[in-house]
């Protein structure tokens, strides 16, 4: 099901706007993980302004769908998505990683809009097994509880145990996304901990599997819609969406010394300026932070 060209547009300034706010919140809270952030952009774009039923008025309605962010260290992206869409102020992501302010790491009692706290990698996807298992009791057909994991965190065995778990009870109601982005905390995935064959290995533990640029609007739409209203047939459904680390950013892209990085004042304003020319957007630089 393809997206109208405007609608497209809509979706790829949601997805500059998630970059240049996490870089922002990231300088303003001297603490962050700005590589696994950018590398999200387009996938949270395009669900939180085309796919997610939710409501930023009613966030606890019970039909609503749930997004688990497994790999919680990726925080402000995520925020970035709940300001855009008025689940809470902008201006509240300048309190990033400061007393009283949102947490570094997602923590559901704090921030609205949040569905699970995350922390230690891996913790995510089981919590997805549960909601999603526990809607399917309460006959919510139409809800889709959609999680968020990462390519390393996938080296982590509690991912396996809970995928197992998601196959043996048949959760088509689970759709989780692996932000495939090749990096690591302190390098490449296949030196650090290899994970290939990818696909084969979901498949093995009895997984749907589609296969996408994580940064294609188009792909990342019809994965959705595919896996929501066309695949389901009593299996769990992954989507292996391949990004670039750090994206929109030539300095971050695919290295990992951006993985726990916060970029300087005068590092983030270039930074900001090179991603506004990349998006043909006026330039912005980042005269709050001299504040």
């Amino acid at each position: 099901m393809n997206v109208p060209n405007e609608k497209i547009a809509q979706l790829e300034d949601f997805a500059y706007q998630i970059r240049r706010l996490s870089l922002e919140m990231i300088t303003c809270g001297h603490w962050g993980h700005p590589g696994g952030s950018l590398s999200l952009a387009e996938i949270l774009a395009v669900l939180y302004f085309h796919v997610l039923r939710v409501d930023p008025q009613n966030p606890a309605w019970e039909e609503r769908d749930r997004l688990i962010l497994s790999k919680a260290h990726s925080s402000p992206a995520l925020y970035a998505s709940l300001a855009l869409k008025g689940f809470f102020p902008i201006e509240d992501l300048y309190r990033y990683c400061q007393i009283g302010g949102i947490e570094g790491h997602t923590d559901m009692r704090r921030t609205r809009g949040i569905e699970s706290s995350g922390g230690s990698l891996g913790m995510g996807l089981s919590i997805a097994v549960g909601l999603a298992w526990g809607l399917r009791k309460k006959e919510y057909t139409k809800t889709r509880v959609y999680c968020i994991v990462g390519d390393g965190e996938s080296t982590s065995g509690n991912i396996w145990e809970a995928a197992m778990s998601a196959s043996h009870y048949h959760l088509d109601n689970l759709i989780t996304i692996m932000d495939y982005n090749k990096v690591m905390a302190k390098g490449f995935v296949w030196d650090e901990m290899a994970i290939e064959p990818v696909r084969l290995k979901w498949e093995a533990f009895g997984w749907d599997v589609i296969e996408i640029d994580g940064h294609d609007i188009q792909e990342i739409n019809a994965a959705f819609y595919k896996a929501r209203w066309v695949m389901p047939r009593g299996k769990p459904i992954l989507i292996i969406a391949h990004t670039v680390k750090g994206r929109g950013i030539e300095e971050t892209e695919f290295n990992y010394k951006w993985h726990t990085q916060h970029p300087t004042p005068e590092e983030a304003d270039q930074m900001l300026r090179e991603l506004s020319a990349r998006y043909g957007k006026p330039i912005e630089g980042y005269s709050r932070l001299h504040k």
